[in-house]
């Protein structure tokens, strides 16, 4: 699961949560709705942060699953989808300024990549969008960092987990989607 920061055509940021990404080296590949506000941005401005939460956050995310920047909402969005224009205050989660790119990272997450979509495509169905992203600089929060290197520790880090639409860390299950089909 990752929260991704766009810019909007006003400027102001866009924040939205997915779970279709995977990292190759510097590259970053992001499955995306078509017709949401993260793609319309992409395709405008390539420049893009992707933050990963830890598990503590999965209920700011989940803040984030019913609602979209686009307006009005699109037709393919699910049902009781809602537009907000503040994604970051909906969420209750606090921008903090790149370095690299314009639209913010998200404070709270311990890992941040800032990027630069190098290419924006449809998926051969024409369903998705596929995003593959050049990283141009890492923040890491260092408790989670190994000392005297720029690598990550894996036992100090746990992501949040999306998995089959509920939320995991390493361990057990802390809630679930809205969405979910499978509601304890």
């Amino acid at each position: 699961m990752v929260l991704l920061t766009t810019e909007n055509d006003d400027g102001s940021p866009n924040l939205a949560p997915m779970s279709s990404a995977w990292a190759l080296g510097q590259t970053i590949v992001l499955g995306l709705g078509k017709d949401g506000q993260t793609g319309h941005n992409l395709s405008r401005r390539p420049e893009l942060v992707v933050n990963v939460p830890g598990p503590h956050l999965w209920r700011q995310v989940e803040r984030l699953a019913g609602v979209t920047g686009r307006h009005p909402v699109p037709e393919t969005k699910p049902a009781g989808c809602r537009y907000v224009a503040d994604k970051f205050g909906e969420a209750g989660l606090t921008p903090r300024a790149s370095e690299a790119v314009r639209p913010p990272r998200v404070a709270e997450c311990g890992l941040q990549f800032e990027a630069r979509a190098a290419r924006v495509q449809p998926d051969s169905a024409k369903d998705f969008l596929i995003v593959e992203a050049e990283v141009l600089k890492v923040h890491a929060d260092p408790a989670i960092v190994v000392p005297g290197t720029d690598h990550v520790e894996p036992g100090a880090w746990e992501p949040l987990i999306y998995n089959f639409r509920h939320y995991f860390g390493l361990s057990e299950e802390l809630g679930f989607s809205y969405r979910s089909q499978t509601p304890r």
